[in-house]
C-alpha cells in the first residue's frame, strides 16, 4: 500500500482538528501540531490502527518546532511515499482593536503564530523533502482578510497577507526544481470555529466590523469546520492543486 504523510498545524481543535480527522486513512501517516492534544483523534487513530503523531508545541516559539520536524522527517524514506502534504492551518486573530491599542505582546504572538511559524515549518518541510520522489504539497492556510484589510485586526490581516505572498515566492522558487512542491494560499471562507466566536464578541467601539460576523452567524452563512476540511483536502488532491496559488475556496 502507498503512505500518504501530512503533517497538520493548529491540529487540536476546530478546522485543524477536523483536517486531521477526515486524514486517518489507511495509508495515511498524520502528524498534528498544537499547543494541546487532541484524545479523541487519537483514540479515532488507534481504534482502526493508524499512525497519528501530536507534538503539544506552541507555535510562538516556531524555531524548536522547525528544528524536531527536520529530524523526524529524517526517518521515513522518501522513495517510499506516495505524497507529503503541509497544511499551515494555525493561526491566532488576537485582541480586536485598533493597532496602538494591542499589547505588544499580543502582535508579537500573532505573527508568530500565523506568519514565521508557516514560514519556518515550510522551509523545514521543503528541504527535508527536496529528494523525495512522491508528490509535495504545501497548503497555506489564508484568509479573506489577507486580501482586504480590516479595521481592528492589522496583526491578523498582515500574518495572512504576508502569507500569500511567501506562497507566491516560494512557488517561483519551486518551479525550477526537479520535482517542484506544490502550493497554494487558500483562503477557506467563513467558518463556524472559535475565532468566529472572538469576532463576535469584541467590542464594537473597537472593532467596527463586529455586526458583519454576527450577521453571517444570524443568515446561517457559517461553514462547519467538517465540511470546509472536506473541501480543502479534495482541493489538495485535485491534480490542478498549485497551478494558482492565491486562491479561495468558494471559487471553483
Amino acid at each position: 500500500m502507498q503512505t500518504h504523510l501530512t503533517i497538520i498545524t493548529g491540529s487540536s481543535r476546530g478546522l485543524g482538528a477536523a483536517l486531521v480527522a477526515q486524514r486517518l486513512l489507511p495509508g495515511h501517516v498524520v502528524l498534528g501540531i498544537a499547543r494541546q492534544t487532541n484524545a479523541a483523534l487519537q483514540a479515532q487513530a488507534e481504534a482502526v490502527g493508524l499512525r497519528l503523531e501530536q507534538w503539544p508545541m506552541d507555535l510562538a516559539d516556531a524555531a524548536p518546532v522547525a528544528l524536531r520536524l527536520q529530524a523526524w522527517l529524517t526517518g521515513f524514506d522518501g522513495s517510499k511515499l506516495a505524497s507529503v502534504s503541509l497544511i499551515n492551518n494555525a493561526g491566532v486573530v488576537g485582541r480586536l482593536a485598533p493597532l496602538e491599542q494591542v499589547p505588544l505582546a499580543d502582535q508579537v504572538n500573532g505573527l508568530r503564530v500565523g506568519l514565521e511559524a508557516a514560514m519556518l515549518l515550510s522551509s523545514t518541510f521543503l528541504a527535508a523533502t527536496k529528494g523525495w520522489t512522491g508528490t509535495r504539497r504545501l497548503l497555506n492556510i489564508s484568509s479573506g482578510l489577507g486580501r482586504h484589510a480590516m479595521a481592528g485586526s492589522a496583526i491578523y490581516c498582515a500574518a495572512k497577507a504576508g502569507m500569500d505572498h511567501f506562497s507566491r515566492a516560494v512557488a517561483l522558487e519551486q518551479a525550477t526544481q526537479a520535482n517542484p512542491a506544490r502550493i497554494v494560499s487558500m483562503a477557506p471562507g467563513v467558518i463556524d470555529t472559535d475565532m468566529q466566536v472572538e469576532l463576535r464578541s469584541s467590542d464594537p467601539a473597537l472593532f467596527p466590523d463586529r455586526a458583519r460576523f454576527l450577521k453571517f452567524q444570524s443568515d446561517g452563512m457559517l461553514t462547519s469546520p467538517t465540511a470546509c476540511a472536506a473541501q480543502l483536502l479534495a482541493r489538495l488532491e485535485r491534480p490542478d492543486f498549485g497551478q494558482a496559488v492565491i486562491a479561495d475556496i468558494r471559487d471553483a
